[in-house]
């Protein structure tokens, strides 16, 4: 028979959840009403540190179902054997704002994707955007810090974001691609999503691929002009996470087309740019989407702050016939998510129930604050006598042919522009106008005694994508095209 009597953490009936303990009815609270100073010790410690970024989304279970079996190209057992279905979890996620910031403000959006297979957690931690801002990961923390508030005047700041951007021509194509339409998406169901990296799969057999993820919303894409998502953030700054809640909740269940593109190992490495540069795509001219299967989001979390707020992906969560790629920014990030997780959630966050793989564990792990995989005691150490885990041969990595000198290098690929002017003159005209219309309100935000030269260096890299685009935009800030040429 289940029980309703209130406990407290130790199991123990609680007399009075309204009233404290105290000397007679008019004196002090004892400190011996511990069931007080358990609620309130508890309530001190019901905030854990929010993300450094990406620190407000929204998160929901569903399925994946493989519609093409992909072991040609990989053994991953989650992309054998068509039909095969596979639980997730999807979090969406704005990158600068805070916990209670506004979600409709225009940003790039986090489309971390856990796929809980038969052989381990696999994570695609991406983006709606199919590229990044910058290439190596060294830049990172000084790219979040441009984009965060202003340590003297814990202010947002626009003359931080854009000096960062006008002084790193890398920026551009992203640049391009979040001041257009996609960068303010309706809903988080109509917006695609992007593992952005280049990864590789690798066969039973050895042979190695270059795959790039992209997640078609079967909703389609709609977006926000600014003074729509400006309106809804001020009627309610949890939009998306409504939105998507309550679509969830009244069977509206939104999906996903899971596709590929994949490149023949060799035929990448000289593929005309640098498929490791997350600053530039792959175009589908060249390796056509390959649809090989579909998710759907049919479950709401049933505790926001377990599934969602506890949830902890990571771009190393692989799986055998899985790997990474040389590209900088993945190889950061390998070490950045993991660690970011124990600081944020402890050792064993790995424990908790939506970051628990399906299969069992067993390693030489042990302990730590809030352990609760004892492994029943099994031997702690290798080697031993005593039938510990052994290694997994077949889990082996592909190897990759490694040459050159050791050193700190720029880009391997110097060109930042072309790939912002392709993306330009696939716009519509009235997706240009847009674009160039929220480029200057944004940019002319910027104030102070370098408000100038940001513009004109930032304006510049507009012109270097393409002349009618930094024209366009030179007219609308009233720039000297003279200084940007």
């Amino acid at each position: 028979m289940t029980s309703n009597i209130l406990n407290n953490a130790s199991g123990q009936p609680w007399a009075d959840n309204t009233h404290s303990q105290t000397a007679g009815v008019r004196g002090p609270v004892l400190l011996q009403d511990y069931q007080l100073v358990e609620k309130l010790a508890h309530f001190n410690r019901e905030r854990i540190p929010e993300r450094v970024v990406h620190a407000k989304g929204a998160g929901a279970y569903g399925t994946f179902k493989l519609t093409k079996d992909m072991s040609e190209y990989t053994k991953a057992d989650v992309f054998n054997g068509e039909g095969k279905e596979t639980p997730i979890f999807l979090r969406f996620s704005q990158v600068a704002g805070e916990l209670g910031y506004p979600d409709t403000l225009r940003d790039v959006r986090g489309f971390a994707l856990r796929f809980y297979t038969q052989q381990g957690n696999y994570d695609i931690v991406g983006n709606n955007t199919p590229t990044f801002f910058i290439q190596d990961p060294l830049k990172f923390p000084d790219f979040i810090h441009s984009q965060k508030r202003d340590p003297r005047t814990h202010l947002r700041n626009a003359t931080r974001q854009w000096d960062f951007w006008a002084h790193s021509p890398e920026t551009v194509h992203q640049v391009t691609y979040l001041m257009g339409d996609r960068g303010n998406p309706a809903s988080y169901r109509t917006m695609n999503g992007y593992g952005s990296h280049t990864f590789k799969w690798v066969t039973a057999d050895g042979t190695a691929f270059w795959v790039k993820y992209h997640f078609m919303s079967e909703q389609g894409v709609v977006n926000m002009s600014e003074e729509t998502a400006a309106k809804a953030a001020s009627e309610d700054t949890d939009y998306l996470l409504h939105e998507l809640f309550d679509a969830i909740e009244s069977k509206n269940y939104p999906s996903w087309k899971v596709c590929v593109q994949i490149l023949p190992y060799e035929e990448g490495l000289n593929y005309k740019h640098d498929i490791f540069d997350i600053t530039k795509v792959v175009s589908h001219k060249d390796y056509p989407l390959i649809e090989i299967g579909e998710f759907t989001l049919n479950r709401n979390p049933d505790n926001y702050f377990e599934d969602v707020e506890e949830s902890a992906f990571a771009p190393a969560n692989f799986v055998p016939g899985i790997e990474p790629s040389p590209d900088k920014m993945l190889q950061g990030r390998l070490f950045a998510y993991k660690d970011a997780a124990r600081y944020r959630l402890g050792a064993n966050y790995e424990q908790l129930k939506v970051n628990r793989p399906i299969n069992e564990v067993h390693n030489y792990e042990r302990d730590g604050f809030m352990s609760n995989n004892a492994q029943n005691g099994a031997v702690d150490y290798e080697p031993n006598s005593f039938g510990g885990p052994t290694e997994d041969t077949s889990a082996r990595n592909h190897g990759d042919q490694l040459e050159g000198k050791t050193g700190n290098y720029a880009a391997y690929e110097p060109d930042n522009f072309s790939a912002a002017g392709a993306l330009y003159n696939v716009l519509s005209e009235e997706e240009k106008q847009r674009l160039v219309a929220t480029i200057a309100s944004n940019l002319g935000q910027v104030e102070g005694e370098h408000a100038e030269e940001i513009k004109i260096l930032e304006t510049r890299q507009f012109y270097q994508a393409d002349p009618d685009y930094g024209t366009r935009v030179t007219e609308a800030l009233r720039l000297n095209l003279d200084d940007i040429k």
